[in-house]
């Protein structure tokens, strides 16, 4: 194994922090990676990891390694793109995570003159409405809505989404349209585990009305609320993204248009610590310049124009 190949092992399981999750990240068998981990502490004539029933832990030497490793694999592969040069386009595996509804919605519909843009690019488009460790699945790029509760992210803010009350005309036919949120309390409502929960905070204005919504049905999943809503089982509370296309064809309405809940932030999420790649980074401009203007009205479109995401 190359030096660099070696490196690239040992960046990974000091990041995933065990031989087998690194030999998955390769694709490779464990021994291989034991191997190659016991060739490099030989050849360096120090000791990189701490081994105990605890798992892993680098040494002090080690941790100088790792970060200088991440530093010339980055290099290296900007390298590569560069070399290879803009005529010849973007190349290699890029890994994307996204929310299920999310995905399915606005992102895999876009993916094809993306790939067409690149055609030695291969994307592996995880969904999962989970927020996945990036690190350990070996993930290029996020897009996460909502806030980011962990401050130790690296981020970008593409865009906001406003939220809104809405339902079936059917549903609003048999148990009328509320006119304003105090009105929500003689209504049933879908309620999104994951999108805000009961409580919201509805403002006209100067005014503020706090908002507690009831509701015999909880999901958990986009895909469980959009299908109970379009069943007239209730109306609900949601960005407009999770219902764009119902609402462009008027199969939901929004209603309460007066009264502004908080917008829901869309994310590009990068794994801490690591330089953002060229695919990765030309993927992140598609879906500001190409995605999400796609989606209409639906998103603001609110990212940087820098180069570098922002830590937040």
């Amino acid at each position: 194994m190359d030096r660099l190949a070696a490196m690239e092992t040992f960046v990974y399981v000091v990041e995933t922090g065990s031989f087998s999750a690194a030999a998955r990240r390769l694709n490779i068998g464990q021994p291989a990676v034991s191997k190659t981990i016991a060739q490099l502490e030989k050849r360096l004539a120090v000791s990189l990891l701490l081994r105990s029933t605890r798992g892993l832990t680098p040494t002090e030497a080690g941790l100088a390694y790792f970060e200088r490793a991440k530093r010339a694999i980055d290099e290296a592969n900007e390298a590569d793109n560069a070399a290879r040069g803009s005529a010849s386009g973007l190349s290699g595996n890029l890994r994307i995570s996204a929310a299920v509804t999310f995905g399915r919605l606005h992102v895999v519909p876009h993916l094809g003159a993306f790939l067409d843009q690149h055609p030695q690019l291969n994307i592996d488009l995880m969904l999962d409405d989970r927020n996945i460790n990036l690190v350990e699945e070996g993930i290029d790029v996020a897009l996460r809505l909502g806030a980011l509760t962990d401050s130790g992210l690296t981020a970008r803010k593409i865009a906001d989404c406003r939220r809104v009350v809405l339902g079936t005309p059917a549903y609003f036919a048999k148990h009328g349209e509320p006119t304003c949120p105090a009105e929500l309390s003689k209504h049933q409502a879908v309620v999104y585990n994951l999108g805000g929960g009961t409580t919201w905070q509805f403002t006209k204005g100067a005014e503020q009305q706090p908002v507690i919504i009831s509701g015999r049905l909880r999901v958990s999943a986009a895909e469980g609320v959009r299908e109970a809503v379009l069943a007239d089982h209730g109306l609900t509370i949601a960005s407009q993204w999770m219902f764009a296309p119902e609402l462009a064809s008027g199969t939901v309405r929004a209603v309460m248009s007066d009264w502004v809940l908080p917008d829901q932030d869309l994310w590009a999420v990068f794994p801490t610590g690591r330089m953002v790649s060229a695919k990765t980074r030309a993927f992140v401009e598609y879906v500001n310049a190409k995605m999400i203007p796609s989606v209409g009205s639906v998103f603001t479109t609110t990212a940087t124009p820098d180069d570098e995401p922002l830590t937040r």
